[in-house]
Parts: C-alpha cells; structure tokens; sequence
C-alpha cells in the first residue's frame, strides 16, 4: 500500500460514498497526486472522473478540467456540490456577473475544481488568471477530440499543448473511454505525453447485452425489444432527422415518453428536451449521433440503433451511454444493405480528403462485418480497441443463440459471377434481377437477358439473395464503388470463392427481436430489467420518487441526488438508522446529512413483503 492510500481511500468513503477503489483507480489516483503525468483510458462507467477528482482534493491549489461540453460540466459539478466539494465551471451558459464571481472566487483560492471548455481555457486572459493562482493539475476530459480520426475531432484540442510549454511542473492527466490504437497514438503525439504512465483498462462493458439484427419490420422490432423496457431511460439512434422525428412521434402515440433530438431542432426545443431526458425518469430520446456526448446519465438502461452506425468506436460509445452505473444494460442493432449503400455515399459525397473517405469506407466495412459475425460480438468489439478478449462472453445474441450457418458456395460463385459478367457497373437491385430472369425494359435495353448468369438464381427469392450479397460485401468479397453509387465490383479475394479454392459459409437471416427481460406475467415493472421483484416495487417507486422530488428541490437531475445502484443497494439493505445508511454504495458524508432522514422515512415506512410471506 501506498503511504498516500490512506488518504486517497478516506476521501472516496467520506466524499462519495465508495468503500474501495476499482481496477486501477488507485495506482492513477497515487501517480497523479504525486505530480505525474498520465493518460487513462477507461470505458464509460469505469470510474474516469475519479482519477483526477481525488488528487485534486488531495494536492494544494485548484484543478483545471477541460471539457468539451457545457451538459457535462454541469452534471459533474452538480455533483460534486452534492458531495460537498466547492467546485464550479465557466462557460457560456453562465451571465457574465456569475462568471465574474467565479473568477473571483478562484483567485481567491475558494474552488478545489474548475471545469472550462477549451476555447476558454486558450484565450490570453484565462491563460493569465492561472498564472495568478496555484494549479492543483490539469485534467483533459474526452482527450479523443485531439484526433483527425476521431469521430469528435476538436481542433481547438490540437493546441492544449501550450499546458505543457507554459505550465511545465503542472501535472496532466488525459482522459478517455474510446480510442483504438491510431488514435491512441495521436492523443500521446498531439498533446506531448510521450513520458506520461499510460493506464488502459479492458474496454469491456460486461453488464451490457449486445444483439444485433437484421432490419425486416424496424417498428415491430423496435416495439418488442422496447416492451421490455417499460419505464425505462433509453437512447434510439436514427441515421436521418426525418426518421428521428417519426420515430418519436410514432412511439409518443403508442404511449411511450419519447422525445426527438436533431441538429435540425429549434436549439430551445433542443435543450428542453434534453433537460427532460436528464432530469425526468424513464425518458426516450430518439437521436442523430449529434445526441449523447457529454451525457453523463448513468441510468439509460438501453441504446438500440435503426440504422447502421459510422464505425466501431461509433457504435462502442454510443451503445456505452447504456449501464453507466454498472447494472443491467442493452443494446440493440437493426441494419440491413441499404444502410450499407446510404452510408457509402454520405461517405462519397462528403468534403473530406480522399485520405479520409478511405478510412471512413474501412470503418464501415469492419462494421458490417462485426454485424454480419457468426462468432462472440465482444471479441470482435474488443478486438477493434486493439483488446485480446476470447469469448465466448455469453451474454451476447451469438453466444446466448449461435447462428445456424450453410454452405453457400455455389451461390456465392453464383452472385459473383453476374457481378462480372454485367460489368461490375451495377447495384444490388439489378444483379439480383439477372440472377432470378426477371425481364423487362431495362433488361433487353441492355441486353443483359443474353448473359450466361441470366436466371441461374431462380431458385432463389428476392431477399435470400439479398441476404447473399449483404455477407459477401461484409467478408470483403464484393466492394461497394467510392463514387457512392452503390456499384458492386469484385475484390482480390473474390477469385479464390470463383475458382472452387475457397468456402463460403453463410449466417441464417431473421430471429425476432425480443429483449432479454422477462415479464411478471402480465403485469409490468418498471424495474424488471434491474431484478426488481414485484413485491418490491412499491417500496422501488417511493424511492424514485423522493429522489425526484429532491432533485428539483436542488435544481439537479435525479443520479445527481443518488445513482439507480445506491436506491437498488437501500432496497436489498433496508437501512433501520443513519449508521445502516452510511454503509450502502454511493452515500457520502455530505449526502446523508442532507437526504438521509427523508430516505430512511420512506424505507421504514414501506416495508416491502415477499408473495410467499403470507
């Protein structure tokens, strides 16, 4: 043990309400309150705010946070308010009088942790007011942001390295929970942490259930995997803001609290609706991907994609928004060849340098292939952070029901050929039009009812094949053309499946899409997907709701006062007296003075009694 753990651990019980660190939490917390520097990555809900919240309470003087997002400063100083600590953020939500006293109140040394957005933190006047006063540490939040790779490339992160050229005896620490090894090594480049100790954690998220799916009836699947989340916080992501908006609409109508959420939004719309899904219990926000950074909610209990995400650390950190609390989370894919094409050509006809388009087309293709996978979602997940995992996890929909697989050779070297022999100028559409004979005008206009491969797949329907030429272009056998148009040409490797040297084995489409939660016959609790038996959930809902009415009391979200964990801990515990209380998971010192009688009144009030007991 360290001659600094004694410390370090009574501040984690006293301030908030942890018995013991987890997984490397405290060699990072001991590193960096000892004036080194680091670089943490650590998946979302691993405890990365931590790392740099304790040795700043631990070191003289304020710590710096940079943060890219004026919702996730606010959360985390809420937050920390609650826990008792003086911290504040500077940003432009706040009227200039406030900004004033907090600037006031930093020089006069009153702040332990001070959250700024990094446009802020560059400017001359905010660059002199830190050399006016005692820097505990700088804290990079969503370190990511550096990388041109990144999917939330800043440039202003580019030029943090005037921390280091200005404040060299400042310890720095940089946070993340997504980067593969490319952007891993632009985080250590871009920002000068060549020396710095890196700490990477597994990038596993046990406690969430991947599935993913092939899109048949996007609403009737999305209806029965939401059936199982009745009263529950959720993320669904949409490719367009035109399917944002009907989604939300629809799901409204059928009586779910959903809430649209787009950049094409009124920005008051915006913000009112994403307070709502902050504060309020059991909200459904139906989101572009312009949703969900900086969301630090740690109770969305399931994210489910309509559409095929951008890449692997796209989906990675957009199905990481569920569980953050660490328990019971889900995560649903639908994606089927069109999401294939629609992707292809946004990535065509963005701006970006060609450098670029091939990489975002690289991203895509290991996405349709994750999606496409007969082997433990996990691996291949984890696999691309760079991560040796070895499944199977089960506790994912390849590993909880395997894929019946066939032999599809001969239909294989059936689709390649018509790919070749028309050209390699075609989509999907009309390749599959030849291999089944259907004729007509465009046909005979190109004559391609002469063609060898000309009904040689008649055997066959319209959606087996396309099933077909969705897991030939996911393997890489066939390309989709960078022009965007949906083109299909043959790769390198299509010659070995043409010339019988090589086996195709292909995934069996459509399993219904029902979530893994079970049902108390036919009556719904809200808490099911956290084991919350029915006896227990009187006693579940009057906790959530004094922890509702408190939070607006104090102005907060609802986590803010306690995490679904600790409500879940006092359920199990049933605390008689103030002592009882202390010991549950995520009650601190400042936290139990302040709610705890008001808690302890509502569990000895509602003692819950088990069916059986009668």
């Amino acid at each position: 043990m360290h001659a600094m753990s004694s410390p370090a651990l009574d501040l984690l019980h006293s301030v908030f309400g942890y018995a013991s660190f987890r997984g490397q939490q405290q060699a990072i917390v001991h590193a960096v309150a000892e004036g080194g520097d680091a670089l943490v990555l650590m998946p979302t809900g691993g405890g990365k705010s931590l790392c740099y919240q304790i040795p700043a309470l631990l070191r003289p003087g304020t710590a710096i946070v940079v943060s890219p997002l004026i919702a996730l400063m606010q959360d985390q100083v809420d937050a920390l308010r609650e826990a008792g600590v003086a911290a504040a953020y500077l940003n432009s939500s706040l009227p200039p009088e406030d900004q004033r006293e907090v600037e006031r109140r930093l020089l006069a040394g009153g702040l332990k942790l001070l959250y700024v957005a990094p446009e802020r933190l560059l400017t001359p006047r905010f660059l002199g007011l830190l050399e006016r006063i005692d820097v505990a540490l700088f804290a990079i939040d969503e370190a990511h942001c550096v990388s041109q790779w990144g999917h939330d490339f800043r440039p202003e992160y580019r030029e943090l390295t005037v921390l280091q050229e200005r404040f060299a005896q400042i310890p720095r620490i940089a946070l993340t929970a997504t980067a593969d090894p490319r952007t891993r090594a632009e985080i250590v480049d871009r920002l000068g942490l060549g020396e710095a100790r890196q700490f990477v954690s597994s990038f596993d998220r046990p406690n969430i259930r991947y599935r993913v799916t092939l899109k048949h009836n996007p609403r009737t699947q999305l209806m029965q995997f939401l059936d199982g989340h009745r009263g529950e916080a959720g993320i669904v992501y949409a490719l367009s803001r035109k399917k944002v908006d009907e989604t939300a609409a629809w799901l409204a109508e059928a009586g779910i609290e959903a809430l649209p959420y787009h950049a094409g939004l009124d920005a008051r719309v915006r913000a009112a609706n994403q307070q709502r899904f902050l504060r309020e219990d059991g909200v459904v926000m139906v989101a572009t991907v312009a949703f969900g950074m900086g969301i630090d909610k740690p109770d969305v209990r399931f994210v489910a994609h309509l559409d095929l995400p951008r890449s692997m650390e796209g989906y990675y950190q957009e199905t990481g928004r569920a569980g953050r609390d660490g328990l019971p989370a889900e995560a649903l894919m639908l994606y089927g060849l069109s999401d294939v094409v629609t992707m292809s050509q946004m990535i065509a006809q963005s701006d970006s340098a060609d450098e670029r388009k091939r990489i975002e087309r690289q991203k895509l293709e290991g996405l349709l292939a994750f999606a496409e996978a007969t082997r433990c979602r996990r691996e291949l997940l984890l696999g691309a952070f760079g991560e040796d995992y070895r499944g199977p996890c089960g506790h994912c929909d390849n590993c909880i029901e395997p894929p019946k697989t066939w032999d599809a050779t001969v239909p294989a070297q059936k689709a390649l050929s018509a790919v070749y022999r028309s050209g390699q100028r075609f989509g999907a559409g009309h390749v599959i039009d030849i291999l089944r004979g259907i004729e007509g005008e465009r046909m005979r206009q190109l004559g391609h009812e002469r063609l060898t491969t000309f009904g040689i797949g008649a055997d066959m329907d319209e959606k087996g094949w396309r099933s077909v030429f969705r897991q030939l272009l996911a393997a890489g056998l066939l390309e989709a053309d960078a022009e965007g148009y949906g083109t299909l040409r043959l790769t390198t490797a299509s010659r070995a499946v043409l010339t019988g040297g090589q086996q195709v084995l292909l995934r069996e489409d459509a399993r219904p899409v029902r979530s893994a939660r079970r049902r108390h016959d036919s009556q719904l609790v809200t808490g099911a997907s956290l084991g919350i038996e029915a006896y227990e959930q009187p006693l579940w809902d009057a906790l959530r709701a004094l922890r509702t009415r408190l939070a607006k009391q104090q102005g907060v979200p609802p986590y803010v006062v306690f995490h679904d964990a600790t409500l879940l801990a006092m359920l199990r515990a049933m605390p008689a007296n103030e002592d009882e209380l202390a010991d549950v998971s995520g009650v601190g010192e400042a936290k139990l003075k302040r709610y705890g009688r008001d808690f302890l009144a509502v569990i000895n009030a509602t003692e819950p009694v088990p069916d059986d007991a009668s």
